[in-house]
């Protein structure tokens, strides 16, 4: 039981099929207590099954575009549990036509919404949680490869991830002196509901079963069993690292 009596905040979880939905089934295995975040009354009737099905001890509403929102939740955090272990930011949002034709044609207002949503927003709850974390504290998001190299139509969502890579170093650089680690786990393609945005998808996938090393796409598990070990006291020593867990698809040249 890797994470025993650890309470783990899970921002992003959408569905059962969501990254972040394997990774809270992988934390309760190993004993942690979860909460979950959703964004309005639709996502809320998604959001609690999820959460009774997993034993989650709450859930909250938490739009991480708004600050006032931001502020609240953690009232309600402290008042629940009075700290947090472990965050996870499993969030990103582009408008659909940013994700598909040419980069160059994205509009000022769709980069703005894909640089909030997507990174700013890792800093937003870092910041407003900061008082609840305590030295041995964990904070991880989810990236993926398309913000180190170009990736057909990831487009705006590529440079926002690539954003969000360097504040995951600039973040474990401000909280670090006070024992929180900041992580960035880069997945492989996953069939989410974001996924299902991005022109092309299918064949990204093939493309990782041809001529990733292990010669697979990853799972949700796969991702989830690598969140523990961001999370739990293995990687105490690790923080503003990108962990990639992709079957090995970004050690591949030509």
């Amino acid at each position: 039981m890797l994470l025993k009596d650890k309470k783990a905040l899970i921002f992003g979880v959408a569905n059962h099929k969501s990254i972040a939905y394997g990774i809270a089934e992988e934390f309760k295995k190993n004993g942690a207590s979860v909460a979950f975040s959703y964004v309005g009354e639709a996502l809320k009737k998604r959001v609690a099954p999820i959460s009774e099905e997993l034993g989650g001890d709450f859930i909250f509403d938490c739009d991480v575009t708004n600050d006032g929102q931001i502020s609240s939740s953690v009232d309600i955090v402290k008042e629940k549990w009075g700290r947090v272990d472990i965050l996870v930011h499993s969030v990103a949002f582009a408008h659909r036509d940013d994700l598909q034709g040419r980069f160059i044609d994205t509009s000022r207002d769709g980069f703005k919404l894909a640089l909030d949503v997507s990174a700013y927003s890792l800093t937003a709850l870092c910041h407003a949680f900061e008082p609840l974390f305590s030295s041995g504290s964990s904070v991880m998001t989810l990236t993926y490869y398309g913000a180190q190299k170009t990736v057909t139509n990831y487009n705006v969502m590529g440079v926002a991830k690539a954003a969000l890579e360097a504040s995951v170093r600039y973040l474990a650089m401000d909280l670090g002196p006070n024992g929180v680690r900041v992580n960035a786990i880069s997945a492989g393609p996953i069939k989410t509901l974001a996924a299902s945005g991005i022109s092309g998808f299918k064949t990204i996938l093939s493309t990782i079963e041809e001529k990733a090393p292990l010669r697979r796409n990853v799972t949700q598990t796969d991702v989830g069993k690598s969140a523990v070990f961001l999370a739990s006291d293995l990687s105490s020593g690790t923080t503003g690292e990108v962990l990639f867990v992709d079957s090995g698809y970004n050690t591949v040249g030509v």
